[in-house]
């Protein structure tokens, strides 16, 4: 599992003065590119190589708003690992409380978006 740390500043909520919703994608986005990462990944590299992880769906559960000033944790994980996609599930904490909860599936393609399989260094990486 990674752990990243986030800071809520002002531009990151709307006018009720909590997280927009949409951000909380962004927050993820960044997790999982921290993540991959500290896995020794080199995302630009990987493209380079004509191998691309895009976003086929999102399941997120919003618990509780975050807020203006507040120091949140995001916790990120591999929960399934197919031939050609995987599953992160991703938590964000202030705290103890769960605020949020996703599970993004990430699908590997090529240049022209067509599916093909996880290079086989990166799947061993991902099965650790």
């Amino acid at each position: 599992m990674a752990v990243m740390k986030k800071k809520i500043y002002y531009h990151d909520t709307d006018a009720g003065g909590v997280v927009y919703y949409a951000n909380y994608l962004k927050y993820f986005e960044e997790a999982r590119t921290e993540f991959l990462n500290d896995l020794g990944i080199n995302l630009k590299a990987l493209t380079d190589n004509n191998t691309w992880f895009v976003v086929k769906h999102v399941d997120i559960e919003y618990k509780s708003p975050a807020r203006y000033a507040d120091s949140l944790i995001i916790e990120s994980d591999i929960s399934k690992l197919k031939s050609v996609s995987l599953i992160f599930s991703q938590t964000i904490k202030r705290d103890d409380q769960v605020l949020i909860f996703a599970q993004t599936q990430m699908v590997c393609v090529d240049s022209s978006f067509r599916p093909k399989p996880i290079p086989e260094e990166l799947h061993s990486l991902f099965k650790k």
